[in-house]
Formats: C-alpha cells, sequence, structure tokens
C-alpha cells in the first residue's frame, strides 16, 4: 500500500526517483516548474514534445520517460537529488483547459499500470507528484467550448483531484509518494 503525503516543499528540491508532472496534448508547459523542468530534463522535454507534435499521445495516457543520466562535465549528476524516471501524466488536451475526472482517472490508471513493473523490479521507492496543475486558478474566467457546461468545469482539489489520486495511487505497494501542493491550499 502506497503511503501519500501532502506537502508544500519545492518538487525540484525532492529525492524521489520518479518525478510525476501533470501535462497536456498541445506541448504547452505555462507552470514556472513545468517551464523548468524543461531545461533540468531535456532529454524528457524532448521526448514529450515529439509525442505532441506526431499528435501521438491520448489525453489520459502517461508517458514514462527514462533519464539517461549525465556522467561527465558540468552537467554530470548523481542519483541523490535527480529522478531516474519522469512519468508525464496527460490530463488536458489544452494548457488553458483544467483537466476532466475521465481524463484524470485513466491517466492515474496508465500510470498505475506502468509503475508496478518498476517498482517490483527497479526498486522505485519514493515518487513526487506536481499538483499546481491539477489544481484550478479560480481567479481566471473559465470559458466553456459547448453547451454542456456542466461535465466541463474543473475538477475541485478536496471534492474530486484528491480522491481520485487516493484511490488509484494508494494501491500501488511499498512506494512513498510525496504530493507537492501551492502555497495557498491548506494540507
Amino acid at each position: 500500500m502506497a503511503n501519500l503525503q501532502l506537502t508544500h516543499a519545492p518538487i525540484l528540491n525532492s529525492s524521489a526517483q520518479l518525478l510525476i508532472l501533470p501535462v497536456n496534448t498541445a506541448g504547452v508547459l505555462l507552470d514556472p516548474v513545468l517551464t523548468r523542468t524543461k531545461t533540468l530534463f531535456p532529454d524528457n522535454y524532448q521526448r514529450y514534445y515529439r509525442a505532441c507534435r506526431d499528435a501521438s499521445l491520448i489525453v489520459g495516457s502517461c508517458l514514462l520517460h527514462k533519464r539517461s543520466l549525465e556522467q561527465t562535465g558540468l552537467g554530470a549528476s548523481n542519483s541523490s537529488n535527480q529522478p531516474s524516471y519522469i512519468a508525464n501524466l496527460i490530463i488536458s488536451d489544452h494548457p488553458y483547459y483544467p483537466a476532466r475526472t475521465r481524463w484524470l482517472s485513466a491517466a492515474l490508471m496508465d500510470l498505475q499500470q506502468q509503475l508496478l513493473p518498476l517498482i517490483r523490479y527497479q526498486g522505485i521507492r519514493r515518487a513526487a507528484l506536481l499538483a499546481r496543475p491539477l489544481v484550478f486558478d479560480n481567479s481566471r474566467d473559465y470559458v466553456s467550448i459547448t453547451s454542456d457546461s456542466a461535465s466541463l468545469l474543473p475538477l475541485d482539489w478536496q471534492a474530486d483531484t484528491l480522491p481520485l489520486l487516493n484511490q488509484h495511487l494508494q494501491a500501488l505497494p511499498k512506494l512513498h509518494i510525496d504530493i507537492h501542493l501551492p502555497k495557498d491550499i491548506n494540507i
């Protein structure tokens, strides 16, 4: 059974072996932390952007990337604070549109299926999830695309998103998951 812990600590300082990043199919990263990961993990971003450009990503999937750690030079990294894997959760089809319940649920199920072999055979024990893209900013005006706006309402953190994360991630064995929240969300 997985241990989920909410935290306000910066995710990029985490010692997690797996970094879980919620992204979209457009290849546009608006969140400042996601933008920073473009330069910190260029191999992951190139693979993600190529998949977006080729239209091979579907909403509700997970693109898992095994990082190739640099061995020499100024970019040399040790494995103490760098993730070995990065999971790109495809939760939306556009950066301005919030995640939907079915998209987030499908992406978490895909992540769960891909993580089981890593936990069992690769020894992955610590993961970190960036939750800011999953928390809808109510200060922006939300414009619905279709007339069926009831099904397009953004997810509420306490009522929708957190229970989905608990439901899908708690079934993972022997995994400690830090969920990194913005500071304006109470823990």
